[in-house]
């Protein structure tokens, strides 16, 4: 864990994160952004790559933040299968690689600058108060 002050709420803004992503894959009318092929993907991506970082600002590189990364990567596969079943939204392989990718992604990004940002932010608001 890094040395952060307020990391109980980070991990819950963490958490939250994680809520809202079961959430929008299970919901039956998903955001489309229409016009542009593929963006689905990009949007998995991104999310499964912002989730990652994110704890990645909270832990330090370690094997429980890699742990974290393989649930992140079986709840992106086990979402993908509950869709198949839902009757109202479709299993795609594509999905769950874009899952992985992205959280590949945000562990390669936790181990760059970007993972001191939660410390920077709570360096300025103390700072500042």
């Amino acid at each position: 864990m890094r040395d952060l002050r307020h990391l109980k709420l980070w991990l819950t803004v963490g958490w939250l994160q994680v809520c809202l992503v079961i959430f929008f894959s299970l919901i039956p009318s998903p955001v489309e952004v229409h016009g542009i092929i593929g963006v689905d993907k990009l949007i998995h991506l991104f999310t499964y790559t912002f989730v990652m970082l994110w704890f990645g600002l909270c832990y330090t590189p370690s094997k429980t933040y890699e742990r974290l990364g393989i649930c992140l990567i079986l709840v992106g596969i086990v979402l993908e299968l509950i869709q198949g079943k839902t009757g109202y939204r479709t299993m795609s392989y594509l999905d769950m690689t874009a899952n992985g990718l992205g959280v590949a992604s945000g562990l390669l990004l936790a181990k760059t600058r970007f993972s001191g940002a939660l410390l920077f932010i709570e360096s300025r608001l103390t700072a500042a108060g």
